[in-house]
């Protein structure tokens, strides 16, 4: 959101007041026994005592829910009710705050901060070595308007302005398509249901890395107004609605740090389960199927020799108009209990599409609605409209009630086969819609992704503890917690290749570690070469889907080479998942996403702040997905001898490579002095890795050490993993 007109003029109908200097600081001890600090500042300078009336000031609590992190809450009218904030998960950290009447230090582990109390407020963030004592290093500040709130002809809105160093970079924000780094960009963190070709997302996070070595994450879940760069160039200023905003500091100083403090707040994800890493299948949106299509699938991939996981009905399987009913349509799937049972003797797992809509010709409808368990209009009635299905309504999480109710639903299809559940939508959330719990609307938007995730992913725990897995489309703070996501309705193009994966990179960067995308793309038909290509990206993601919107995804509906090449890079998959598997545990036990920005395991390296064409998939392997027609690919290698995993070819490092490659070929290099365990077996993504894997060196590796898990990690079975150190 912004407020001036240029630099130096406000824009029409907005007063600003800005937090100008300190009146009183108190430092004093939290109930857990950590320092604490409140502040009482005056948005004018005052130098006598009349200067105190007839002006604002802004309260600011300055405390710290884990080492190197620092909560500031600033409030202007404390009378009205707090806004809605994400769970956190606090510890007691080491803290230290001191007054010495000019300046407030604030320390939480290797991160201080420092108010100035006499004379005109501004902050300064500092990092230090993470032993006490160490060099320090000032990450940044926030001076002038570094805190302030603004009257506007839109009501009151809390904001802060930290400033940008020379060439300091910012990522994350969500899974955005737009540019990869954020400077210059207004980015309204506020879920949408806009594809992936605009500024729109489905999974918006008010958090960001700086390049900087720090992050920012903003605890408000409604609508965050970043301005990056964009109003005040030197600045980023975020933006909430109402007299309260809470925002916390956590230091790294490295990426791969940053995000697992940030994790540890918000959480971490919980290890999908091995089977889930094959390939999904689906029957696509709109096409006609019925039980035989789906077994002349099932059938012809096996013909074809490409290994199958998952196989995936989506909307189709119920009754048009009467989404959700969750009943199959009887039509096509007369029998669907013996049909299940069919799939699954054969070793596929099953998943089904739903959303949590219920339209009004559903029976469910009347249901809902007699019982209280939609979303409301002011007046009491249920908030309806005509937006995908007729007279949709939508179920309101907050109850749980309806919660229950919402679960009774799925229950029988898990009793009859159903592994998982496609959770899609959940973006198309009124601004005026009236809640069970009394949630104001525009706090619970982003919010309401989170309880239908939640309350299908418990579900399916209460169901099968070590199989829960939902593939979902929105998101938001602590929606990692739930894998798998994916990254929503694309188009069936090379640009559109490019958007996904930036999308799903920003993403990852908020702490989602499981990401897949529509290979092939959903809008549209992709041509033989876009399919191929895509094929090769989808396979070396964390999560792999053939989907698409109004034409199949099955290999051998382009070509012949398109059906080699999908059991080539599948297989490929199904040999490196001894390694796949140890990067998705680290995954869920750190935070570190499996598919990596560059500059999350080369913060060093400048060349790679930038790269947002390829990626590290976990620590060893660099993927640069081929993009364009002509089969040829520019791409980076940090330092180092780097070797092709598939061809052996060598290549240095420090520098930028062209080549062109086949269909059956893209850039995927091996770091150097990596030790690889690698899978002797390539018909399915879950088999016994530790029974099954050999290591491979690249380079020199001595001491080295690789660790293998079972595909339960070592829980079910009692296996405990194996580490091996190459010699």
């Amino acid at each position: 959101m912004r407020f001036t007109n240029g630099y130096w003029l406000l824009r029409e109908g907005v007063s600003l007041f800005s937090a100008t200097s300190a009146q009183r600081v108190d430092v004093a001890k939290t109930e857990a026994g950590g320092d604490r600090a409140k502040l009482l500042i005056a948005t004018r300078l005052v130098e006598h005592r009349g200067q105190t009336l007839n002006s604002g000031t802004i309260e600011l609590e300055i405390d710290s829910p884990a080492n190197d992190v620092i909560r500031l809450r600033a409030t202007h009218h404390r009378g009205g009710r707090l806004p809605l904030k994400f769970e956190l998960s606090e510890g007691l950290a080491e803290t230290s705050a001191q007054n010495d009447g000019n300046t407030l230090r604030f320390r939480s582990g290797a991160l201080e901060l420092r108010a100035e109390t006499a004379g005109r407020f501004g902050i300064e963030l500092v990092g230090h070595g993470h032993d006490y004592g160490a060099s320090e290093r000032i990450l940044t500040r926030q001076e002038n308007r570094g805190l302030f709130y603004a009257d506007t002809v839109d009501g009151r809105f809390m904001n802060a302005q930290i400033a940008l160093g020379v060439g300091e970079k910012i990522y994350g924000l969500g899974e955005r398509f737009t540019p990869f780094i954020k400077n210059g960009q207004s980015v309204d963190v506020f879920n949408e249901d806009g594809g992936t070709a605009s500024e729109q997302a489905y999974k918006n996070l008010p958090f960001y890395i700086s390049s900087e070595g720090y992050g920012v994450f903003v605890n408000h879940t409604g609508r965050v107004s970043f301005e990056v760069g964009s109003e005040t160039v030197s600045q980023v200023q975020f933006s909430v609605a109402g007299e309260h905003v809470e925002y916390l500091y956590i230091y790294g100083p490295t990426p791969k740090e940053i995000l697992e403090k940030y994790t540890a707040l918000t959480g971490r994800p919980k290890l999908p389960p091995a089977w889930s890493f094959g390939l999904w299948l689906s029957t696509s949106f709109v096409t006609e199927y019925d039980e035989a299509t789906v077994s002349g699938f099932i059938q012809e991939m096996r013909r074809r020799d490409i290994p199958l996981s998952v196989f995936h009905f989506d909307c189709f399987w119920m009754r048009e108009y009467q989404w959700c009913d969750f009943e199959w349509d009887p039509r096509v799937f007369p029998e669907p209990a013996a049909m299940l049972q069919r799939l699954k003797s054969e070793g596929l797992r099953i998943s089904l599409w739903i959303n949590p809509y219920i339209g009004q010709a559903s029976p469910l409808f009347e249901e809902g609605k007699q019982l209280g368990y939609f979303i409301k209009r002011a007046d009491g009635s249920v908030w309806q409209w005509d937006l995908w299905q007729a007279g949709n309504a939508i179920v309101d999480f907050t109850n749980p009630a309806a919660r229950e109710w919402f679960k009774s639903k799925l229950r029988p299809l898990l009793a009859m086969g159903v592994d998982c559940f496609k959770t899609d939508f959940g973006e198309r959330i009124p601004l005026d819609g009236v809640y069970f719990d009394g949630s104001d609307p525009e706090q619970m938007h982003n919010l309401y992704t989170q309880l239908y995730n939640q309350t299908v992913y418990e579900l399916l725990t209460e169901h099968s503890a070590e199989d829960a897995i939902v593939f979902a489309r929105s998101a938001t703070v602590g929606g990692q917690k739930m894998p798998v996501h994916w990254g929503g309705d694309n188009s069936s193009t090379y640009p559109s290749m490019a958007e996904s994966l930036r999308g799903g990179l920003s993403l990852s960067l908020g702490g989602f570690g499981f990401w897949s995308h529509d290979i092939g793309g959903f809008e549209g038909r992709p041509d033989p070469g876009v399919f191929k290509r895509w094929v090769a990206f989808g396979a070396l993601s964390s999560h792999s889907r053939l989907h698409g919107n109004e034409s199949v995804r099955v290999p051998w509906a382009f070509d012949e080479e398109a059906v080699d090449v999908t059991r080539h890079f599948m297989k490929l998959k199904a040999r490196l998942m001894p390694y796949l598997f140890a990067k998705a545990v680290e995954a869920s036990e750190r935070g570190i996403p499996m598919m990596r920005p560059m500059l999350l395991e080369f913060p060093e390296d400048r060349n790679a702040w930038h790269l947002d064409e390829q990626y590290m998939l976990g620590e060893s392997l660099l993927v640069a997905p081929v993009m364009s027609a002509d089969g040829v690919k520019q791409f980076y290698l940090p330092e180092g001898s780097w070797t092709d995993l598939q061809s052996g070819e060598k290549l240095e490092g420090g520098r930028w490579h062209e080549r062109q490659y086949d269909f059956f070929g893209l850039p995927l290099f091996v770091r150097p002095g990596s030790v690889l365990a690698l899978g002797t077996l390539d018909d399915r993504a879950d088999y016994e890795y530790q029974d099954h894997f050999e290591l491979v060196a690249f380079g020199e590796a001595a001491g080295a050490q690789v660790t293998v898990y079972s595909p339960t990690n070592g829980r079910a079975d009692g296996r405990a993993p194996i580490t091996v150190a190459w010699k």
